[in-house]
């Protein structure tokens, strides 16, 4: 009997699409979140992951004796997706949620902006540069228009709506902290994503922003997450990254993994960077490789540094001067206990975004480490590098897409000229910023409104096979 999938009214007794074979490409969180949504729907599904572990980049390391994120992540109260995952895998009622505060280091000068109060007394603004920094916030905040947003600069819209002394003193450095000169082809679209989502991390009422984790961070997250589809059949292929794709006469298509091996699969949807996806699939139209390559790409270099003593009260310390070369500083055990998550120890982590292209991505361990430490010492009068235990750097080349002027219509296709092929990933959010949670809800959108149908209307027109497992017809029973 052939296995066959919910049907999209969301009822598992009613029977309607046929399974078939599914490789996911890239076992970070898009594409863990498009295998259980593909499992969830009967269908045979593989994870094929480049890096000895799944995760990309919510992935863990060790940080001598204590196993954390690689780079920074925290939950919202607002992120709805990411605790729907964590309510399925059963560790939502293990959150923990902790009220934090921000910081500014401006003028030489470590500043406090957690509340109203502190926000009026800012020294760097005036009266009126603070009453139209806060009204540009607010208005950003209730914009439901973003693509009018996005035929704008983010340098001409903060700059009519807060006007030049507040861009000059606090937009700007922010955004050269965060993009580089890449700012100046940046949309006002990126400015009001960010505010928007840091809007509903606040609670209503006292207006405190409320962030969260989940005790074993990331680690325990893909560890759950990965047994949970491994339980359900779903095939997991580490340290195995694609060269290539490409479609037979038979309608199949066939990966070559870098070791040589190939396997057939009826669909393949790719969800790693976009050069990579132009690279991997050969058969793609010139004009969609083109729109990958096209694609700008902020990069990071992280540290992550434990410590004996805390550095800061704050969990993010926006910088404004720039003479510093350093995105924020974040004080991540603010939000994670010290004492039952960090060995009694304090992380720290000092990130610096930069354009894909930028020479910056391949400076030493030994120079960054030293860049770090020098900033700190001028930062903080009570630092000391004899409280550092641990120190460590993470890179990323492609981390987020950079949201240019009319972004959205310059997007490669989902849905791509060669059957069976999908390029799903991060570089199609164009409502909001790289997050966990916005990857999330790409993921499951996409899949239902781009992948999905059609991957329908291939079954209906008999161009794709289906197979048939004895797991599924319980599976879909489970559903």
């Amino acid at each position: 009997m052939p296995s066959h999938s919910p049907s999209p009214d969301g009822n598992p007794n009613t029977l309607s699409t046929p399974a078939s074979r599914w490789l996911i490409v890239g076992g970070g969180v898009m594409g863990l979140q498009v295998a259980t949504d593909l499992r969830d729907r009967g269908q045979h599904v593989t994870i094929a992951e480049a890096a000895p572990t799944m995760g990309g980049l919510t992935s863990a390391w060790n940080l001598g004796d204590v196993i954390w994120d690689r780079f920074y992540h925290v939950t919202l109260m607002s992120d709805t997706k990411i605790r729907d995952v964590l309510t399925r895998l059963g560790l939502e009622s293990q959150m923990k949620w902790v009220e934090t505060k921000t910081g500014f280091y401006a003028g030489g000068r470590l500043l406090s902006m957690s509340n109203t109060a502190e926000f009026l007394k800012f020294p760097p603004l005036s009266l009126i540069e603070k009453l139209r920094l806060g009204g540009t916030i607010f208005y950003a905040s209730k914009i439901r228009n973003w693509r009018r947003l996005e035929k704008l600069s983010v340098e001409k819209w903060l700059r009519r709506w807060s006007g030049r002394g507040v861009f000059e003193k606090i937009w700007q450095p922010l955004l050269q902290a965060k993009l580089g000169e890449a700012y100046k082809q940046t949309s006002a679209a990126f400015i009001w994503a960010h505010t928007a989502r840091m809007y509903k991390a606040r609670r209503s009422g006292m207006k405190t922003e409320m962030f969260g984790y989940v005790p074993g961070g990331y680690a325990q997250i893909l560890e759950s997450w990965v047994g949970w589809l491994a339980g359900r059949d779903v095939t997991m292929k580490t340290s195995s990254p694609v060269k290539s794709v490409a479609p037979l006469e038979s309608g199949e298509l066939q990966v070559e993994f870098a070791d040589g091996s190939r396997e057939v699969y009826d669909n393949v949807v790719s969800t790693i960077a976009s050069p990579f996806i132009a690279q991997s699939c050969p058969a793609l139209s010139e004009q969609e490789k083109q729109q990958h390559r096209n694609i700008r790409y902020l990069g990071v270099v992280c540290a992550s540094m434990l410590m004996d003593k805390p550095i800061s009260e704050y969990y993010v310390t926006n910088i404004t001067d720039t003479w510093v070369p350093l995105t924020a500083v974040i004080e991540m055990s603010t939000i994670v206990d010290p004492e039952s998550q960090l060995g009694g120890k304090h992380l720290v982590y000092l990130p610096k975004y930069l354009p894909d292209d930028h020479e910056g991505l391949n400076e030493s361990d030994e120079d960054y480490r030293e860049k770090c430490l020098s900033t700190l010492e001028k930062m903080y009068d009570h630092f000391s590098r004899d409280q550092v235990v641990e120190f460590k750097i993470a890179r990323a080349k492609y981390v987020a897409a950079l949201a240019t002027v009319d972004y959205s219509t310059r997007l490669p296709p989902i849905v791509t000229s060669v059957p069976g092929f999908y390029a799903l990933n991060s570089a199609h959010i164009v409502k909001g910023n790289l997050n966990v949670n916005e990857t999330i809800t790409l993921g499951e959108e996409k899949l239902a409104e781009d992948v999905w149908p059609d991957y329908e209307q291939r079954v209906a027109s008999g161009r794709v096979a289906t197979k048939s497992s004895p797991c599924d017809q319980e599976l879909v029973s489970s559903v």
